[in-house]
């Protein structure tokens, strides 16, 4: 299948708005913060927001959602149609929830919520919401406890659906059940406790709970998702995966903002599994997404997702926005990093020398393919990316489908192009582009003796023997 992934969003969309200023006083009235020339900001919430982040992962979003005719509805959708998300709405009554947060820099110092009741759907869905479900590689139900879950319509549509295309559920304790034989439901612990009432907090405990909602909810699998502790897979009878969070994205103390963090987790391994991944691999690649999400300030610092990340690494776009921010130099190189080796890491630690961050540009599976053959890689780009994401010397990792990354290097305009090998740097294809806004190539020294195609031949070498 060539193109991006078709992902469906369905659920409640909701409106976001900060009211960001400074606090340096208490008011003579009463003993409460006084907050200076605040600035509002905006950007879809609840499902809105997880179309959002999808889209800026490269999938190609329809969101399925109620929309009332109001102001907020318009604040909501308007960035979504910027960021390229196909917005279906059906009918609905009521009014768009807002949700306004108070913040003193970047601490929430009160919320005020309007339209607490939201947007109740409303006839059946529309045509294009039932063609873009028929075509979709995974769903995405993100609840919000406004009424779209348990919407009769919507659910017949989802239950026909499970046989053949992942959908995740990500629940709400006010919305529906997830409809049988979801692939994968992500109730935060608070969430899955509510539904599953097993007390105590280890991990018999929390496996215990989890096995509880795989009978209750006849889902293929459960994440119990546990903040910056990470999550807990349960699936089947075998084992739980316990996945921590990546150890580059814990801090000395708790993130003083989460907002987003369960749709950025849920969007994820929405992704992932359009993608073809194993629960356990979407997963894994939900909780480094959402640890980076968080890192990088969550859903306060900007409403826009970040671009596609893998699992493993943060966010390409939000190093090189935070290195440029610095007035750092961005420093980016490329390759398959099949079986990664030797030769491998220190042209990597030699390109992050060059600059203040370092982007890897990842060839995805069906781009190695045709670059070496039907037998590569060996290794998928998941597991690629999430070795490459490990080294100190990696900031970020992207991947891309093209033969070369110039689709990749346009967007984030790296000052430093470095690759590898045994190229001069008239040989680089891409010199011509990073040169044009004023980015150096580079080439690096090639470390002989190390490539994949040797150990590849070593190891049949001695297998044969």
């Amino acid at each position: 299948m060539s193109g991006p992934r078709r992902l469906v969003v369905l659920g409640d969309t909701l409106l976001d708005r900060d009211l960001v200023g400074v606090c340096d006083r208490l008011s003579p009235e009463a003993p409460v913060p006084v907050i200076d020339d605040p600035v509002s900001r905006t950007r879809p919430g609840g499902a809105g927001l997880a179309a959002a982040l999808a889209a800026g992962d490269g999938l190609r979003v329809t969101l399925v959602t109620a929309l009332a005719d109001d102001e907020p509805a318009r604040e909501a959708v308007a960035p979504l149609a910027r960021a390229g998300v196909e917005v279906v709405a059906l009918p609905g009554r009521g009014a768009t929830p807002c949700k306004v947060r108070v913040r003193a820099g970047n601490q929430s110092v009160a919320r005020l919520d309007y339209g607490t009741h939201g947007v109740r759907p409303t006839g059946p869905l529309p045509p294009a919401g039932l063609r873009a479900l028929a075509a979709a590689d995974a769903v995405l139900v993100s609840d919000y406890g406004r009424g779209m879950s348990g919407h009769g319509p919507v659910r017949r549509a989802l239950a026909a659906l499970t046989a053949r295309t992942p959908v995740v559920w990500d629940p709400h304790p006010r919305g529906g059940s997830p409809v049988a034989g979801a692939r994968l439901v992500t109730p935060s612990v608070a969430e899955a406790r509510g539904v599953g009432g097993v007390p105590g907090t280890g991990l018999a405990d929390l496996t215990a709970l989890g096995r509880t909602l795989l009978g209750r909810w006849r889902a293929v699998a459960v994440a119990i998702t546990l903040g910056s502790d990470g999550a807990l897979l349960v699936a089947g009878d075998g084992s739980p995966l316990r996945v921590p969070v990546p150890a580059a994205a814990r801090g000395p103390g708790a993130p003083s903002d989460t907002c987003g963090a369960g749709d950025r987790f849920a969007a994820a391994a929405a992704g992932l599994l359009a993608a073809g991944a194993l629960p356990s691999e979407a997963v894994t690649g939900a909780v480094a997404g959402a640890s980076a999400f968080v890192a990088a300030g969550a859903a306060s610092g900007s409403w826009s997702p970040p671009s596609a990340a893998p699992p493993g690494a943060a966010s390409a776009a939000d190093v090189v926005g935070r290195a440029r921010a610095r007035g750092g130099v961005v420093a980016a190189t490329g390759g398959c990093f099949d079986l990664l080796h030797a030769g491998h890491v220190r042209m990597l630690q030699s390109a992050r020398a060059l600059g203040d961050c370092l982007v890897v540009c990842l060839n995805s599976d069906a781009s190695v393919r045709r670059l070496k053959g039907p037998g590569r890689p060996l290794v998928s780009a998941v597991d690629r990316a999430a070795v490459l994401g490990g080294l100190a010397c990696v900031d970020a990792v992207e991947v891309f489908d093209e033969d070369t990354p110039e689709r990749v290097l346009a967007r984030l305009r790296p000052d430093v192009w470095a690759k590898g090998a045994d190229y001069a740097v008239g040989d680089l294809p891409e010199a011509p582009l990073v040169e044009s806004w004023g980015g150096q190539a580079v080439v690096l020294p090639y470390v002989a003796g190390r490539s994949t195609t040797r150990l590849i031949e070593e190891v049949t070498r001695r297998d044969s023997g």
